[in-house]
């Protein structure tokens, strides 16, 4: 659990830590929390009438494909951040957006069902995080961190294309050590690198009560079937998976572009790999030669599964993956929230320890806390996962949803979670209403009486098959 550390003996923090015009930030990464949080920080301050310089530090070039320019993510922004950045006044360019997202398509091993957008008005975007994977044929689109980098940079950011690898204090300011040699002093140090970075560790060392966040190992594949292809198998779907495999949490297929991306999370080795793409629900999903396509861009980047402790100290504040994130989903969303958050504190209210501990805290703590939520669903869909009853009674009820008028509680269930569109916490609220669970109870029972009392005589032991 996420949790502040008190202040050493001697080491409580000063209230009055400003900044003023003329203070220099510096911003230690440049995908989405570092741009993000660069972005709210210029704006705001100069609507405050504040003038500061901001450096982002950020060695990698996001117009180049992978690896030099990619994040190592799966790569899907929910229709709540699409929205929400929206109203900011952040519109996602054709060019940054792959494929809209317009429906899920769920399989499990005893069938599979379409899940349409609940309000007929949700979208997701397919986003690459570089300008695509290492085998890329032809430039077509935009990074998503380019895009966001170059809307900071337009607020008055400076890009410095260094690699940092020593932090220092100097008269009570963080001092920023690049590989190439620049050493600067700043007012305020903000950390928004991933958690596959090794400069959380230099922080670590450091001794200021702050400690890098738990991580698990996923698995990302890129491959590249072409735009027709991925329209006839995929279309503009997301495929998910509920698999009865060991060490497996969560699977998907994402169509982009010319590309499907595959993301694996969970306790993944490359026999889990290729047990999981031998499976037939996933065969049924691409073409019959797509093992023939030998090139392919892979990686295998750690994930945040456990908030840091104490991420904020005098003049410093950690952000996005590097302090929180939201477990599992929603990513870019987390980084988009901390982000403006640390950004506002350091303007309204101060950069000390105190500052952030009471303005930024609570935004960190509430995603935290969500997340706790959040592992409880999860093991609740496991359970789904290793009994085949709870799995086709899953279907049915979902099956039964899409072809009907009435409430799509499942359907609606099963959206926020897949896509991380709604805090772990509604979603679990709404599991507990009576109807969902009558509804689930009743599918479970139809399953059990067809399959064990009958014998299987009144079905075709597959359900749920309405995908066209």
């Amino acid at each position: 659990m996420l949790r502040p550390m008190p202040a050493a003996p001697g080491e409580e923090s000063l209230h009055d830590l400003k900044l003023e015009d003329g203070s220099r930030v510096a911003v230690i990464g440049g995908a989405p929390a570092g741009s993000f949080f660069s972005y709210f920080l210029l704006q705001t301050a100069q609507r405050m009438g504040l003038d500061l310089q901001v450096d982002i530090y950020e060695p990698r070039d996001f117009s180049l494909p992978a690896p030099q320019g990619c994040n190592m993510c799966g790569g899907i922004i929910s229709e709540s951040l699409v929205q929400a950045l929206t109203v900011e006044g952040i519109n996602l360019p054709t060019t940054v957006v792959q494929r809209g997202i317009d429906s899920y398509v769920l399989h499990m091993e005893e069938g599979s069902v379409r899940i349409d957008t609940p309000l007929h008005e949700k979208r997701i975007a397919a986003v690459h995080r570089g300008s695509g994977p290492r085998t890329i044929k032809e430039k077509k689109w935009r990074s998503l961190d380019g895009f966001l980098l170059e809307l900071a940079t337009e607020k008055g950011a400076r890009v410095a294309r260094e690699r940092v690898d020593g932090i220092a204090w100097q008269d009570g300011k963080p001092q920023v050590k690049t590989r190439g040699g620049l050493s600067q002093t700043y007012d305020l140090l903000a950390v928004g690198t991933g958690v596959n970075s090794g400069t959380l560790k230099i922080f670590e060392e450091l001794r200021l009560g702050y400690k890098a966040p738990q991580t698990a190992k996923t698995y990302i594949r890129e491959l590249y079937l072409g735009r027709e292809m991925i329209e006839k198998h995929l279309g503009s779907a997301m495929h998910v998976f509920l698999l009865n495999m060991p060490r497996l949490e969560f699977a998907a297929l994402i169509p982009k572009g010319d590309y499907v991306t595959l993301v694996l999370l969970g306790e993944i080795d490359a026999a889990l790999v290729e047990a999981f793409l031998a499976a037939p629900a996933v065969s049924r999903c691409l073409p019959l030669n797509w093992r023939e396509l030998k090139e392919f861009c892979h990686c295998s980047p750690k994930i945040n599964i456990q908030s840091a402790v104490q991420p904020f100290a005098d003049r410093l504040v950690f952000i996005g993956d590097a302090g929180v994130t939201r477990l599992y989903k929603d990513g870019i969303g987390a980084a988009y929230r901390t982000a403006k958050a640390a950004a506002l504190t350091a303007v309204f209210d101060g950069v000390s320890s105190e500052d952030f501990r009471r303005r930024y805290w609570p935004v960190c703590r509430s995603i935290s806390t969500d997340n706790a939520l959040g592992k409880l669903i999860f093991l609740v869909t496991r359970h789904i996962q290793r009994w085949p009853h709870d799995r086709r009674g899953v279907l049915r009820m979902v099956s039964k949803e899409q072809q009907g008028d009435g409430q799509r509680r499942m359907s609606m269930v099963l959206w926020d979670i897949f896509t991380g569109s709604a805090p772990y916490k509604d979603i679990l609220l709404r599991t507990l209403h009576p109807a969902f669970l009558a509804g689930l109870v009743w599918s479970v029972a139809v399953d059990y009486w067809d399959k064990t009392i009958n014998g299987g005589s009144h079905g075709n032991g597959r359900v749920g098959q309405n995908v066209p």
